[in-house]
């Protein structure tokens, strides 16, 4: 009987050991899951804000092409930006006023 005894004692004393181990090994592959899980959602977030500035800026490219098609628009950008003029056009540059 005593062989029993030390016997189900030497198996609960190997079993209790070997489960906290699962046990451990369990939690801490769950919490690296959580850990990564939460990184990809702040990234998401991040790609999210990104995705929508260049919708944004597509949006903005659009309508830029649309004007460029204009020839209209495309002599008075020029005209503007280049100071091209037209026949007989005197171009007058006046300095900018700086906002304070």
């Amino acid at each position: 009987m005593r062989k029993k005894k030390t016997k189900s004692r030497a198996r609960v004393c190997l079993f209790v050991p070997i489960c906290a181990i699962a046990i451990i090994a369990i939690f801490t592959a769950v919490g690296n899951y959580w850990v990564q899980i939460f990184e990809k959602y702040q990234e998401k977030e991040i790609l999210e804000e990104k995705m929508l500035t260049l919708r944004e800026k597509e949006a903005e490219l659009k309508v830029d092409v649309e004007k460029l098609e204009d020839p209209d628009y495309i002599a008075r950008y020029a005209r503007e930006k280049y100071m091209y003029s037209k026949d007989g056009e005197i171009i007058l540059r006046l300095p900018e006023e700086d906002e304070e």
